[in-house]
């Protein structure tokens, strides 16, 4: 296990790891104990009571946050024709279909997001096992396969982001940045927050919602109480 730092040290000791803190004196935790010297993201981890072997607990999908990310997303769109200059249009960075194909399989990763009309996915899907293991994947559950392209980058740019529960049943997304207001990141935590809960699968017994942090990049992680938010 690596060696942690000296400054990580001492703002874990800023933190008491038994406590699981109301929302609003976790983000202010986070704050304190962010000690890089760039402006890091804040990142939010979901442990669920959920069975991701089973298709129906297979969470998955995207939301707006209502005060974005603080990152630009820079977009790759799959399309041709009226749509391909829909997507110009809209402030996509990158547009095309065979040509980008190409350039991926050649190593080009210089994009965040990809979104792709139905009509490409039968072209995009040889990249699946290139942007597959790097969650670049367009997916219809995420709003990144359609033919509204124009609404697909407008959220992205917005500060759309994505959700995936993984085989041990976390999933972890960004809020924003150290740098927000608190009260922006605790409406963006409390929009994710509100949306895990309206994805929990009929299926899923006992407790959902198993554990909830929020860290900051190379932070230490402060539990958060979800009675906070009135449900168990």
């Amino acid at each position: 296990m690596a060696k942690k730092g000296k400054k990580y040290l001492e703002a874990s000791k800023l933190v008491d790891r038994t406590v699981a803190y109301d929302v609003k004196e976790a983000i202010e935790l986070i704050k304190k104990t962010s000690t890089v010297n760039f402006d890091a993201t804040v990142e939010t981890a979901f442990r669920l009571g959920v069975d991701p072997k089973k298709a129906d607990q297979q969470i998955r999908g995207a939301l707006v946050l209502p005060h974005g990310t603080g990152k630009t997303q820079r977009v790759l769109v799959f399309a041709k024709g009226e749509k391909a200059k829909e997507a110009e249009a809209a402030g996509a960075d990158f547009v095309g279909d065979s040509d980008y194909i190409n350039k991926i399989q050649q190593g080009w990763f210089d994009f965040d997001v990809v979104v792709a009309t139905p009509d490409m996915m039968g072209e995009v899907g040889k990249l699946g096992r290139v942007l597959g293991p790097k969650g670049l994947m367009p997916n219809p559950k995420t709003g990144t396969v359609t033919f509204d392209v124009e609404k697909a980058i407008n959220e992205i740019k917005a500060g759309k982001v994505e959700y995936r529960v993984d085989k041990a049943g976390n999933i972890h997304v960004p809020i924003g940045k150290v740098s927000f207001e608190d009260n922006k990141l605790v409406e963006n935590f409390t929009a994710l927050y509100e949306t895990m809960l309206k994805v929990k699968p009929a299926s899923s017994k006992g407790t959902y919602i198993k554990n909830l942090a929020v860290a900051s990049t190379m932070g230490p992680g402060v539990k958060v109480d979800t009675a906070s938010f009135g449900i168990k």
